[in-house]
């Protein structure tokens, strides 16, 4: 697989749906949103319903916190936390199997629990920061949209594999989602490496706003090439994750991305991001799904696992984990 950045790449060919059209023929959206994910692992999404000013408002915070003085910043890492909650710092993470490390810092916001919640040691409590001071408000308010967009965008999914409509319901109710606030500061005109190394995502499914700055890129198995993903203004990409590809015995794959450099004009601009990484609970069994297991497609993951030890394995193979 190449892995050099490539100025010129091709754009990928990926519908743009909206999810709007849901309502009006859910059978008809499933069908289209499930074939994008057949054939890229990803989907480009419109009309998600998170609206545009809660967005704003909440791209405003994100800058704020990451202009915040590096200290004051640091204050918010929790070290040996696995980058859970808080703030990890510029250059921590590494792509699996990558070489060089990823040139971004990020935040991450989790799912509010009660106390004494079911869930407390496997799902860490928030760290909210002291400033900015309109933070912890937005993003409350911004994760419980995502939810909800992600519970309509899984049961297309669930009705495109042929299973109830509300299948997830149960799978994600106190589901281990993360949103993550990620800063790409600015680089050199000259800088090497990428600015996030080739990988796949470890969750169900992954929700992105912020990718109209160029850079995200998916690589095409079929053609053996990478390609530019350009959504139009606000709207959503949308990517499968290793567990949902593992459930379903490969049939949605897990499409390799990255984010390479921009054209050296742009490298003096800081590129932010907001992916939404929705995972199901920890105690959710990864088992394969058996309309998907065929005489063409053995089932490949024999041994199910839960999704809590699933993720540990992961972190500890991108370094946000030691053991």
């Amino acid at each position: 697989m190449h892995d050099t950045p490539t100025a010129d790449a091709a754009t990928a060919q990926v519908p743009t749906l909206s999810l709007a059209d849901q309502k009006r023929d859910p059978v008809a959206f499933a069908a289209a949103f499930g074939g994008s994910f057949e054939r890229y692992g990803f989907a480009i999404v419109a009309d998600h319903g998170i609206p545009a000013d809660l967005i704003a408002r909440a791209w405003a915070e994100t800058e704020k916190l990451f202009a915040l003085p590096d200290a004051e910043k640091r204050g918010y890492f929790v070290e040996g936390g696995g980058g859970a909650r808080g703030y990890t710092p510029f250059k921590t993470e590494i792509a699996k199997g990558a070489s060089a490390v990823d040139l971004k810092e990020f935040w991450h916001v989790g799912r509010e629990l009660p106390a004494g919640h079911r869930f407390a040691d496997d799902m860490a409590p928030n760290i909210w920061p002291e400033r900015p001071a309109g933070f912890k408000p937005v993003f409350l308010e911004l994760f419980a949209a995502f939810d909800r967009a992600g519970d309509r965008l899984l049961s297309a999914i669930a009705r495109h594999l042929g299973l109830a409509p509300d299948w997830f319901d149960a799978a994600v109710g106190d589901g281990n989602s993360v949103l993550r606030l990620l800063h790409y500061p600015p680089i050199p005109a000259d800088a090497e490496g990428v600015r996030a190394g080739a990988h796949e995502d470890i969750n169900l499914i992954t929700l992105l706003l912020g990718a109209e700055e160029a850079g995200l890129e998916l690589y095409d198995r079929t053609n053996d090439t990478w390609l530019a993903i350009k959504p139009p203004e606000g709207a959503m990409v949308v990517n499968v994750g290793d567990m949902l590809q593992r459930l379903t015995n490969n049939v949605l794959p897990s499409t390799t991305h990255r984010v390479v450099n921009p054209p050296p004009e742009r490298r003096g601009h800081s590129r932010y991001s907001m992916p939404f990484f929705l995972h199901p609970a920890p105690d959710f069994l990864i088992e394969t799904l058996p309309q998907t297991i065929t005489s063409a497609n053995p089932n490949r993951y024999p041994t199910p696992i839960t999704a809590q030890d699933y993720l540990y394995e992961r972190l500890v193979e991108i370094g946000l984990i030691k053991k």
